[in-house]
């Protein structure tokens, strides 16, 4: 955890400090040894269950944003209250996440949170890396586009089946300039690393559905339409070589006076 409360006030960790959790109240101690980045760790468990321990990858995202929008508490109708890794002020909640999570308690933060964007850890399992790479290249060289990609993973890809039936925005971070958005759990588009962060926080971020999902629905329905205008090529190809060999047969059949049986 990055910020305590001292004095009703937001403090980050510093030796000897003192601050206590502003989700549950409890005491919280300052890490502030050489080797780790310095936070805040609860002398007992946290409430807040979805809370997890924070990795270099967890705070060098939330960097990207304001300190004023990291770690803001949550409530929901009932008085059940969260922290959000990042809220921002057009009321996106940013979630980073790299362990591994259920698919229930991940249905109840699409649930908690109306506005959410996931960004998921791609780099936590190599295999999910090199199965990513093989499928992407794969269908690639099968149609030369790279922005928008349909998929069908095989079965045992266990990112995709674990967050393509998300109800909210996914973004993988395979480590690299690109993020990778799983779109309606069947296809998956490119974006930029930078322009999803500077979109975030700017103004337009009230706009992220227009900007996002607009131009991938363009993209997507071109790909059908291309696709439906071969298939129906291909079917009118299929007729006519079937009435060339009907043609034919019955040409045969004529030259050698031959009869159905």
């Amino acid at each position: 955890m990055r910020f305590a409360l001292s004095n009703n006030e937001r403090i980050e960790p510093t030796k000897g400090a003192k601050g206590v959790c502003p989700c549950c109240g409890s005491e919280l101690v300052a890490r502030c040894g050489e080797i780790k980045r310095h936070h805040w760790a609860h002398k007992k468990k946290c409430d807040d269950h979805w809370w997890e321990n924070e990795t270099d990858w967890h705070r060098n995202w939330k960097n990207e944003f304001p300190h004023e929008w990291q770690e803001i508490i949550q409530y929901d109708e009932s008085g059940e209250k969260h922290i959000a890794d990042v809220k921002t002020t057009s009321g996106w909640t940013i979630e980073f996440q790299h362990s591994p999570i259920s698919k229930e308690e991940r249905d109840s933060r699409d649930y908690f949170y109306t506005k959410l964007i996931w960004v998921v850890d791609g780099t936590r399992r190599p295999t999910d890396i090199k199965q990513f790479q093989d499928e992407m290249n794969l269908v690639r060289n099968m149609r030369n586009k790279t922005r928008v990609l349909r998929y069908e993973f095989p079965e045992d890809y266990r990112l995709l089946r674990e967050w393509g039936s998300s109800q909210s925005l996914v973004f993988i971070d395979f480590g690299t300039d690109e993020l990778w958005l799983i779109y309606n759990n069947n296809c998956t588009s490119a974006f930029s690393r930078n322009s999803f962060v500077e979109m975030m926080n700017s103004s337009r971020s009230d706009e992220v559905y227009k900007l996002l999902l607009d131009p991938i629905q363009k993209q997507i329905d071109e790909i059908k339409a291309e696709q439906e205008k071969n298939r129906r090529e291909q079917e009118k190809k299929d007729r006519i070589r079937e009435q060339k060999f009907i043609e034919e047969d019955l040409r045969i059949r004529k030259k050698y006076n031959m009869k159905d049986d």
